[in-house]
């Protein structure tokens, strides 16, 4: 029986896809397997050592100690794409707000309750003052050809925007997404010099924090319009005050606002509605808990932060999963304790990511004594093992 401890609340349509018969599933549960949370912050939480996976559903992980993670062995998942769709309509969105002022319009119509028959003739004496632009004909230029940003390029193309990207690190997966009426560029300044609008679509990390700063301001046009529907800490803002100020940039619209954003004019600070709908719950539950599930039964690895991918179809016997330190020789070492207790590898996976190596061992016979994984642990650079029995 899998132990599994939700942090927040998650869609019943994934966790439905626990069996009920080998998983137990509460928000308080002693001793987890596993855990599946949403925006819980789990930097001060002391992990219960059995847990042997942590699930974010959705992309970003900055609410959970990856480091502590990795040192404890536990892998951790996110479910990239699973709200792409969602956040794309939000970005959408936000360029509207940006080009036409849809939101002070509305408030200036509740201005006009109580003026009985005279409401239709002073909406059309108001309704210049609220004139924007089409995005017909403007350049957005995305930075990211992630999930998101591949669908917000896409979108923007089949609007009639002039749609340029910039990625050094885009997959081939994403490239083959991507409309070919997109302009892919190699710099970041032929990126912004030629925008109308900029949507930022990367994770945000300690090399990404503050990467809109003065320095990108100055490539830009004047009028510049500024989408965040990634991460806060991307923009700088004293800097993005700066722009503002000096007409550098005409709106900024965020999905994640703080107080300081709250304060300055110019600025559409929308509640972190991005990923907030039903389908995106749900899809982001789903994948969670398949990985999870993946993961816990068969020691399979599917978009991990941490560790590396790793998959292989069971034998039917007993698989054995061990995580180590890259280092030379551990191969060898494994495959002689192995081989000292009877056990006859059938199969066996290799995967490397960054210092950590993983390997997924299937053999022969449907069960492994207790003593193997200890004998395991005792190697120098063995740091995490488990045992699925048949």
């Amino acid at each position: 029986m899998f132990k599994i401890q939700t942090l927040n609340k998650i869609d019943p349509d994934g966790l439905k896809l626990f069996p009920l018969d080998n998983y137990e599933i509460a928000s308080e549960i002693p001793n987890p397997d596993a855990i599946i949370l949403r925006s819980f912050k789990m930097h001060d939480m002391e992990i219960p050592s059995s847990v042997k996976s942590i699930a974010r559903a959705g992309a970003g992980v900055n609410n959970i100690p990856i480091e502590k993670c990795t040192e404890q062995g536990i892998v951790v998942f996110n479910t990239p794409g699973a709200n792409a769709n969602a956040v794309k309509e939000a970005v959408i969105a936000g360029m509207l707000m940006a080009s036409r002022d849809y939101i002070g319009a509305v408030n200036w119509g509740k201005t006009l309750i109580g003026e009985g028959e005279n409401v239709p003739a002073l909406v059309e004496k108001g309704k210049s003052n609220f004139a924007g632009e089409e995005l017909k004909g403007k350049t957005l230029a995305v930075i990211g050809l992630g999930a998101i940003g591949v669908l917000v390029a896409n979108a923007a193309s089949a609007l009639r925007m002039k749609v340029v990207g910039y990625d050094p690190y885009m997959s081939v997966k994403h490239a083959l997404k991507l409309s070919r009426e997109v302009t892919w560029v190699e710099g970041i300044q032929l990126l912004l010099q030629q925008a109308d609008y900029v949507t930022i679509n990367v994770p945000l990390t300690p090399d990404t924090k503050g990467y809109i700063n003065k320095d990108k301001f100055a490539m830009m046009k004047d009028g510049v319009k500024i989408l965040n529907f990634a991460r806060g800490g991307l923009v700088n803002h004293a800097d993005l005050k700066d722009a503002i100020d000096s007409g550098k940039v005409a709106s900024y619209v965020t999905d994640f606002p703080d107080e300081e954003c709250l304060k300055m004019d110019k600025v559409i600070s929308i509640p972190h509605l991005g990923a907030s709908t039903k389908e995106s719950e749900t899809n982001c539950a789903i994948m969670a808990v398949e990985q999870t599930r993946e993961y816990l039964e068969n020691g399979n690895i599917i978009n991990s932060v941490n560790f590396p991918a790793a998959e292989m179809e069971r034998n039917g016997g007993c698989r054995i999963i061990i995580a180590n330190k890259n280092v030379p020789n551990m191969v060898s070492q494994i495959s002689s304790i192995l081989a000292a207790n009877g056990l006859n590898i059938d199969n066996m996976l290799n995967r490397k990511r960054d210092d950590i190596a993983y390997n997924i061992i299937d053999v022969a016979t449907s069960t492994v004594n207790a003593s193997v994984k200890d004998e395991l642990l005792a190697v120098d650079g063995i740091f995490m093992v488990r045992i699925l029995n048949k």
